[in-house]
C-alpha cells in the first residue's frame, strides 16, 4: 500500500504537475490597501507601508466622512448606475441633488461647501461663475438672489434672511448651473507636489473639461502618497478613483508622476496642480 502511494504521487507530479503545499514556504501575501469593513476614508484605505497621514482640518473633515458600503456602484443623479464601473475603489455619502448639476467641477465646490457648512465657516462660502460674478452664500441667506440681464449678473434683495440647510441647497443649485472648470481654475492658484495637500485640484478647464480632487495625502521619507476623487457627466456621486498604473494599489506616488498625467478616466497636461485654498 506504501508503495502504492508512492508510485500514485509521483505520476502525479510527472504527468500533471501536482504540487505539495507547505504553508512555511508559500509566497509573500500582498499587501491589502483597502480595508472592505472600513466606512470612512480613513478606515477604508490603508496607507502604504512606511507612509503617515498628513494632518489637515479639511483632510480630517474628509477622512472621518462616511463612505457607502464596500463595492456599492457609483449612481447618477436620477438613481441610475454610472455607465463605467470599473474605475472606482470607493464611494462617499456625500449628498447629491436630482438635478444633472453636480458634475466634476461642482463636485469640488460640494466638498468645500459641505465643510464649511458643518465646521460654522459660512462666511468662506463663495465661489465665482463664469462671467467673474462671485456668488456667496453671505448674501444669498439674507435674501438676495442673483439676476441676469445683458449677461451680466447683479444681486436684487428679494427674499427673507433664511440661514437654513435647505437654503444652501438652493444657492447650490444656482451656483453649479453657473460655475465650472473655467471658473474653478480661475479662482485657484498653482501648487506643486512636494506641496501637496488635501483639497488640492487637477483640473482642465474647458467645455468639456475635467477636475480630480486630492482627498487622502500620506508621506515617507519627504515623498507623498495620495489619493483622488471626482465627479464627472452625468452628475454623479463623489467617488475615489483607482490608479491605472497598478490596479491593486489605488494610491498616486510622487515619484511616479509624469505629464500628461493619466488618472483613471482622464489625462492632465503639465501646469494642472492647483490649490483653492
Amino acid at each position: 500500500m506504501v508503495m502504492k502511494k508512492m508510485i500514485s504521487m509521483l505520476i502525479c507530479f510527472l504527468l500533471v504537475g501536482c504540487q505539495v503545499s507547505n504553508p512555511e514556504k508559500g509566497s509573500k501575501k500582498a499587501f491589502q490597501f483597502i480595508n472592505e469593513k472600513g466606512m470612512t476614508l480613513s478606515t477604508r484605505f490603508r496607507t502604504p507601508e512606511g507612509y503617515k497621514r498628513k494632518k489637515s482640518a479639511l483632510g480630517d473633515f474628509l477622512a472621518d466622512y462616511p463612505l457607502k458600503k464596500s463595492g456599492s456602484p457609483v449612481l447618477l443623479y436620477n438613481g441610475k448606475r454610472r455607465l463605467n464601473q470599473g474605475g472606482h475603489v470607493a464611494v462617499f455619502k456625500f449628498p447629491i441633488e436630482k438635478y444633472d448639476l453636480q458634475q466634476c467641477a461642482d463636485s469640488v465646490m460640494r466638498v468645500y461647501i459641505e465643510y464649511y457648512w458643518h465646521t460654522n465657516q459660512k462666511d468662506k462660502i463663495a465661489f465665482h461663475f463664469v462671467d467673474g460674478f462671485l456668488c456667496d452664500y453671505n448674501h444669498w441667506k439674507e435674501g438676495y438672489r442673483v439676476r441676469f440681464n445683458n449677461n451680466k449678473s447683479t444681486w436684487v434683495k428679494s427674499a427673507s434672511y433664511d440661514d437654513s440647510y435647505s437654503n444652501l441647497k438652493k444657492y447650490m443649485r444656482v451656483l453649479f448651473a453657473y460655475a465650472s472648470t473655467l471658473s474653478l481654475k480661475e479662482e485657484s492658484q498653482p501648487t506643486t507636489l512636494s506641496d501637496l495637500k488635501v483639497g488640492d485640484i487637477f483640473i482642465k478647464a474647458g467645455s468639456p473639461g475635467h477636475v480630480v480632487m486630492v482627498v487622502d495625502v500620506c508621506e515617507k521619507n519627504g515623498k507623498k502618497a495620495f489619493l483622488l476623487a471626482q465627479g464627472f457627466m452625468p452628475a454623479q456621486e463623489f467617488h475615489v478613483i483607482n490608479n491605472p498604473a497598478h490596479s491593486d494599489d489605488p494610491w498616486y506616488y510622487e515619484e511616479e508622476v509624469t505629464y500628461p498625467f493619466m488618472t483613471m478616466e482622464y489625462t492632465f497636461s503639465k501646469g494642472s496642480l492647483r490649490k483653492l485654498i
